[in-house]
């Protein structure tokens, strides 16, 4: 272990004994609110922020003795539950001796960064989770570097203590140098630093225990993290999430930086520039009691609370009293980097399996998520009235947005996704996405991995032993490059590897990328797939429908061998004749279909070809259905190479 590694384990163990005289001073002309505090928990994806949350709810006694709780209780969304991973930032508040502590749980995925970028608006301090074998992961990168930027203090867990992998001294390490490649402060470097295991409900100032409860981090908690610096003057509250209830309307939910707030009191919304956007009137104010949301009479400066009342503002705008003329600044958001287009169902089944297929419906509903999420935007497409463009963080967040939308029954068809490309404005030259990639592989796999990235243009960047046979390589990669790479990883590894990225910078263009080898198999007719057609047609590649499937002329049935598409006919049965000869009675035996998930086909389609998802099927089409049209929009688009040539 290195000597300055050493000295600042020295420096944070005898920290975390300080007491109160550690916190920093308040500035002379604002007072703070001394029984409160503001943290969030941010940390990679999986290295257990929801779990430990529970635990802290339990401990705290939020819950009765005899109260029935769901495992991971702050991912109520069915989607969240499904993927076992946190979409929507949460507020949850636990009460530690004389203390409240608000307790946000944060996405772990980096597709929901603007989530996490928003909520640290709302808190003082950070509790940075990090997995005793993993260490420090992209996404732990990425939100801690916006929390030293605002000049937070953290907090470094290193959960998952009891694992036999684990190696805290060596994460310990990992996370000090991270830190200080962020560009953290001499006080930020001290941090104070727990060991533990979320799921079983402990943490301590030791490695070794003792293993009793979470009372350590709670006490930690309130000695370190300073209470919220409450501003002299008016109501004043920037709203930081938005949702809708079916009783109270809309409802935004912030920090109050100055003022109260009370049921019936007249406010005014102000955007980020200074316009009046709405006046109206509180009708509720919600406060965070565990897991619920209970009216009060009033909200004080520091307190984290969600109003009723307005009808049009939105997230980073400023609910204030109405003598108030300037917002209070929100925190930028990074610009999305992939964008896709979504379109109305126009295939012959539309409308058949689901209730909202309108153009006009599919727009209302993207524009809401917009408003609500301002990580995605979304434009008209220049394809035509009935298409828009859809810009989001990353393939999961469109998948995750596309998902609700077929559960809520909305019919529609999207495009391949696209990276958002950008112009340098001193050089006229073309900027693209790149992505940091961290991909830990048996040392057996290593090979086969730098190959395939450096065929997608990846630069690797690091190579080292990660511990247990495995090595962690760090690359520089092409956004548009790892679209539908995560199958082909796994298949090369042998699913041993785990890849995690996120968004590195924009970097000069780098060329054509290779796509999709193969060509897939196209349907010629309409009706019902008969085993007997499908049998006769396997040697011509799988299939990604089985018998009886529905198919009609345009619909992708399958992949193809060879790397031209393929019209087949897979509704034709077998001829009945009243003559029965040796080996014609035979048994089919069809091989399984591939069953493609939203996400692989998403990434599995070409320009030329769509999705077509509804609330009860994913079906994957070409653009054009007519052969004839497709035809000549390739004749079209041979003539456009031959003159930019």
């Amino acid at each position: 272990m290195c000597y300055a590694a050493r000295t600042f384990c020295a420096a944070a163990w005898c920290r975390a004994e300080v007491g109160p005289g550690s916190l920093r001073p308040s500035p002379p002309d604002k007072k703070t609110s001394m029984n409160l505090r503001n943290i969030a928990i941010i940390a990679h994806v999986d290295h257990g922020k929801t779990t430990l949350v529970d635990e802290l709810l339990k401990q705290s006694g939020a819950f009765r003795d005899n109260q029935k709780v769901a495992e991971r209780a702050m991912d109520s969304n069915d989607l969240e539950r499904e993927r076992g991973i946190t979409i929507l930032a949460k507020c949850t508040s636990v009460v530690w001796k004389d203390t409240r502590i608000n307790i946000v749980d944060t996405p772990g995925h980096a597709d929901f960064g603007g989530e996490v970028e928003r909520i640290l608006n709302m808190v003082d301090g950070v509790v940075v989770l990090v997995d005793a074998s993993e260490g420090p992961l992209p996404q732990t990168k990425f939100v801690v570097s916006k929390a030293l930027k605002r000049g937070i203090r953290p907090i470094v867990a290193i959960n998952k203590i009891d694992r036999p992998d684990e190696r805290h001294l060596d994460v310990l390490n990992e996370v000090f140098d991270l830190f200080a490649n962020l560009d953290a402060t001499d006080e930020q470097l001290d941090f104070p630093v727990l060991y533990g295991s979320g799921r079983n409900g402990w943490m301590a100032l030791d490695p070794a225990g003792p293993k009793d409860d979470l009372a350590p981090m709670f006490d930690l908690i309130v000695r370190h993290v300073p209470p919220p610096v409450v501003e002299e003057g008016p109501a004043r509250m920037l709203a930081t999430t938005l949702e809708a209830d079916s009783f109270l309307g809309r409802i935004l939910t912030g920090r109050i930086t100055s003022g109260t707030i009370k049921p019936n009191q007249p406010l005014k919304a102000l955007s980020r520039d200074g316009k009046l956007i709405e006046n109206f009137r509180v009708t509720k104010v919600l406060a965070f009691r565990g897991l619920d949301r209970v009216p009060v009479d009033q909200a004080e400066a520091g307190e984290i609370v969600a109003i009723a009342g307005m009808s049009d503002a939105t997230v980073a705008d400023t609910l204030c009293d109405p003598s108030v003329e300037m917002p209070l600044p929100a925190q930028p958001i990074d610009p999305p980097t992939l964008s896709m287009t979504f379109r109305i169902n126009d295939g012959p089944f539309a409308g058949q399996e689901g209730d909202k297929v309108q153009s006009r419906v599919i727009r209302d509903r993207l524009m809401r998520e917009a408003e609500r999420n301002i990580a995605i935007r979304v434009t008209d497409s220049v394809d035509g009235a009935e298409s828009f463009d859809v810009a989001g963080r990353g393939e999961l967040q469109l998948a995750i947005l596309i998902e609700n939308m077929r559960r809520e029954g909305f019919e529609l068809t999207v495009s391949r996704p696209k990276v958002v490309l950008r112009t340098d404005p001193d050089t006229g030259q073309k900027l693209e996405p790149i992505e940091e990639v961290i991909i830990d592989v048996d040392e057996g796999h290593t090979g086969v991995v730098v190959q395939k990235l450096s065929e997608r243009k990846g630069e690797l960047m690091e190579m080292r032993p990660s511990g247990g046979g495995r090595t962690r390589m760090v690359f520089h990669v092409p956004t548009r490059s790892l679209l539908g790479y995560q199958s082909e990883l796994l298949s090369d590894t042998r699913g041993t590897a785990v890849m995690n990225k996120l968004f590195h910078a924009y970097q000069p263009y780098k060329g054509d990328i290779a796509g999709r080898r193969t060509g897939v198999l196209i349907s010629n007719s309409d009706g019902e797939a008969a085993a007997y057609a499908i049998f006769n047609l396997q040697d011509r590649g799988p299939f990604f429908i089985g018998p009886q499937t529905r198919v009609y002329i345009g619909m992708i049935v399958g992949e193809h061998t060879r790397d031209n598409d393929l019209e087949v006919n897979v509704v034709k049965g077998k001829k009945l004749t009243n003559v029965r000869a040796s080996g014609k009675d035979d048994a089919v035996l069809l091989t399984p279909p591939i069953k493609l998930t939203l996400e692989k086909a998403m990434s599995y389609i070409t320009d030329e070809e769509l999705v077509e998802v509804t609330p009860e099927n994913i079906r994957l089409r070409k653009r054009w259905l007519d052969p004839n049209e497709r035809k000549k929009q390739e004749r079209k688009r041979e003539a456009e190479r031959e003159s930019a040539a």
